[in-house]
């Protein structure tokens, strides 16, 4: 089962749960909002793809965080306290494939690899 996490309101979340249903892949939703993160996933998630690609530095809520907070993300510990305390920096789509690969974002071509093994 392919497990995809983010918040349902996001435009990219959007279109990855559209581009999974339109492909007839069955996949479950994690919602960040009423389920929060995952805590035990965080460590799976960071080794993965590290936690540079994990925390969206783009965002408004990095940018809304004091210079002590977005410090504290330089650190493995830091960085995940960070991302329980503020779901919202986690860039999204976070996705578990069944292969045991974990993508963040939507990348059309590397899921559409994903899909076919």
């Amino acid at each position: 089962m392919i497990l995809i996490y983010g918040i349902p309101n996001c435009d990219t979340v959007k279109k990855a749960r559209a581009w999974l249903t339109e492909r007839g892949l069955a996949h479950a939703f994690h919602d960040f909002k009423k389920q929060g993160v995952p805590a035990s996933q965080l460590p799976v998630w960071a080794k993965a793809v590290g936690w540079d690609q994990l925390i969206n530095r783009q965002g408004t809520t990095w940018r809304k965080l004091d210079a002590t907070a977005q410090a504290s993300a330089q650190t493995p510990q830091g960085a995940q306290k960070l991302t329980l305390d503020n779901p919202s920096i986690i860039k999204r789509p976070v996705v578990q494939w069944p292969t045991g690969d974990v993508t963040v974002g939507f990348d059309d071509a590397r899921w559409t690899d994903l899909t076919s093994k």
